[in-house]
């Protein structure tokens, strides 16, 4: 596979950068996304990929459930460098159906010590799922039950996002939004969970 990704770059230089050179050569003295997305680390969504977009066009951070936590000092760096110094507009927290960090909140990982550590910070979306599950007396597959819980995770990240004093900022003044999607593997189309939530700040 090594030996792949390094085959892979020959072509893309043949292919793509030299055909496009003008592009990258202006790229490489400044950046100006418009985008931060934050997503999920699954080798299976691919930004640049799923939204067509260019190198340039996005920034991204990917960890374990697409998860905004406050402690998470990278993350932080993150938000701080894109908002402040980027000035970027928009900022996607996008989940995706079929997760295993989501799916890992079911399962007993007693071998591991770091997942249900980082895994905490979406445990709220699980638990509400279940409790409104069992308050509506609902019974459903165990994978809608899993795609609740992926959504809800993403309005719950959002939550997360705005505890940065920041972010908050920003979004009072107009100069930011923030929205949640979730990626659907089985048709390739991403769905709209949480619009622009400059409107919730109000």
């Amino acid at each position: 596979m090594i030996t792949s990704l390094l085959d892979g770059n020959k072509r893309f230089v043949t292919d793509v950068f030299d055909r496009e050179r003008d592009y990258f050569e202006e790229l490489a003295k400044t950046q100006r996304p418009t985008v931060l997305w934050i997503g999920c680390s699954d080798s299976r969504v691919p930004v640049n990929t799923i939204t067509q977009t260019k190198a340039g066009d996005v920034f991204v951070h990917r960890n374990v459930a697409n998860i905004v936590a406050t402690n998470d000092w990278n993350l932080s760096a993150v938000l701080e460098f894109t908002i402040n110094h980027l000035k970027i507009p928009d900022i996607v927290v996008c989940g995706h159906y079929g997760c295993g960090g989501i799916a890992a909140m079911d399962e007993d990982l007693v071998d591991d010590r770091y997942i249900p550590i980082w895994l905490n910070n979406a445990y709220k979306a699980k638990e509400k799922v279940d409790e409104k599950l069992l308050s509506l007396r609902i019974r459903i597959s165990k994978e809608q039950r899993m795609q609740l819980i992926v959504e809800e995770n993403v309005r719950l990240q959002l939550e997360h996002l705005r505890e940065y004093p920041f972010v908050r900022a920003a979004m009072q003044e107009k100069k930011l939004s923030i929205h949640g999607w979730v990626y659907d593997m089985s048709n390739g189309e991403i769905k709209v969970v949480q619009r622009d939530t400059v409107a919730c700040m109000e």
